[in-house]
């Protein structure tokens, strides 16, 4: 049978993906963080189904969860919040799988970053402001930057900087930022994305730390830095100018191996 890490989304318990909520009603087994994942997410497993809170679990006793349901011949979902595919710890569940020879798949879920996103309703690529993002975090005791990606080296390109799980580190994110970005870059902290105590905190660098602080700000929260989210003045994208080849004509050229820049 299969383990199936499946992206639980950034909280609202209808941000998960069609496909996750499928994967969800057919599985057994469902191992979740039951400090993240909404519980009424829960209720789309099938009647029976074991349910496992891996809130107190390490690494080799969810490994163990995995591998007995997977040798009882049991569908397993892993749900993760927000997408597997940053910050989930899921990297290291699954070279344990390889291991043991376990197959597994992985669904997609809605990133944290993304609800921020829809929260502040910003675009966080801007044409002629910003076209890149980089998500990253801080040090932390535990678990150190890996050389080169600490934050006065990201800072240096002036991208949009998407921060997780450093809310309580707020002071030293801008103080490493702002040579680079200036106190009057636009900046905003939101709390609980797309759950009902969702919180938004808008400001520049010059502020929002107090801002975070006063509010009581310290985990399940992204911080983002940079000026697209302030922007107002920039030039249409190219995707819908009427400057722009369409029709026929456009996809004739794409056919004859034209340029068509998206």
């Amino acid at each position: 049978m299969t383990v199936h890490f499946i992206g639980a989304g950034p909280g609202a318990a209808d941000l998960i993906t069609l496909r996750g909520a499928r994967t969800l009603a057919r599985c057994e087994v469902c191992l979740y963080a039951g400090s993240l994942v909404p519980r009424e997410l829960l209720d789309e497993c099938p009647p029976g189904t074991r349910l496992v809170d891996t809130a107190d679990l390490d690494l080799d006793q969810i490994t163990a969860e995995l591998v007995r349901a997977h040798e009882a011949g049991k569908d397993v979902a892993r749900l993760h919040s927000g997408d597997p595919a940053v910050f989930s710890a899921v990297a290291e569940q699954m070279r344990r799988l390889d291991a043991a020879g376990v197959p597994y798949e992985v669904v997609p879920g809605v990133p944290a970053f993304a609800a921020a996103a829809a929260a502040l309703k910003r675009e966080l690529t801007v044409p002629t402001v910003g076209q890149t993002v980089i998500l990253t975090r801080v040090a932390q005791q535990a678990t150190p930057m890996p050389e080169g990606e600490d934050l006065a080296t990201l800072g240096r390109s002036r991208a949009l900087l998407v921060l997780h799980l450093a809310a309580r580190y707020v002071d030293r994110v801008v103080a490493e930022l702002l040579p680079h970005y200036g106190a009057d870059c636009p900046a905003a902290v939101v709390a609980m994305a797309s759950r009902p105590d969702e919180l938004v905190l808008r400001g520049t660098l010059s502020d929002i730390a107090d801002q975070v602080k006063a509010a009581g700000v310290v985990r399940t929260a992204v911080i983002m830095v940079g000026r697209t989210l302030g922007a107002s003045q920039f030039r249409d994208s190219h995707l819908y100018s009427t400057e722009r080849e369409r029709g026929c004509a456009a996809r004739a050229g794409q056919h004859s191996g034209g340029d068509q820049a998206e």
